[in-house]
Parts: C-alpha cells; sequence; structure tokens
C-alpha cells in the first residue's frame, strides 16, 4: 500500500485532542504515530490558528477545541472543524 493517508497529521492530532482533552504531548504523539517534537510543532499551528487553546492545569495541558473555526482549504471553507470531529470520531 501507498505511503500516503486522507488526512494530514494535523487532523489527527485534532481527531487525539477531542477524544482525550487533557493528553499529555507524548500521548497525542503516539496516538498520532509522530514524534513528541512534530507534535508540540502541530499544536502551536494549530493554537496560532485558533483552533484550539491551552489552558494549564497544575503541571499539565488543558486543550478548548473550537468547534465553530472552518476547515482551511478553500474548498472545504463550508465546513468546521466540528464536523470533521462528528464525522470521524471513533464510535466503539
Amino acid at each position: 500500500m501507498a505511503g500516503w493517508t486522507f488526512l494530514t497529521h494535523h487532523a489527527h492530532v485534532l481527531l487525539a485532542i477531542a477524544q482525550n482533552q487533557d493528553s499529555a504531548v507524548k500521548d497525542i504523539a503516539a496516538t498520532v504515530g509522530i514524534t513528541p517534537r512534530s507534535a508540540m510543532t502541530i499544536l502551536g499551528d494549530l493554537e496560532e490558528a485558533g483552533y484550539l487553546e491551552r489552558e494549564k492545569r497544575g503541571r499539565r495541558n488543558h486543550y478548548v477545541l473550537h468547534p465553530d473555526r472552518p476547515l482551511r482549504h478553500p474548498s472545504n471553507a463550508g465546513h468546521t472543524v466540528g464536523e470533521l470531529i462528528r464525522a470521524l470520531r471513533d464510535v466503539r
């Protein structure tokens, strides 16, 4: 099988946070299959773009998602992050 996927690491990080907003960076990285350093970079990108906020809770971060934010690609801009999360939420 080819080495590509339909979703970016940024989308996978958002989905991981939607599953657990108190995840540690190392846990987010493990879930997505990237390094903790890459996860930190992506979290910074998402925070800078307004898709999430980090709140300090003791020694840990808590992430607040902004599901009303539009997707970034022009062809998907009519849809929100919340729609993406709901569509891909892991229902077990």
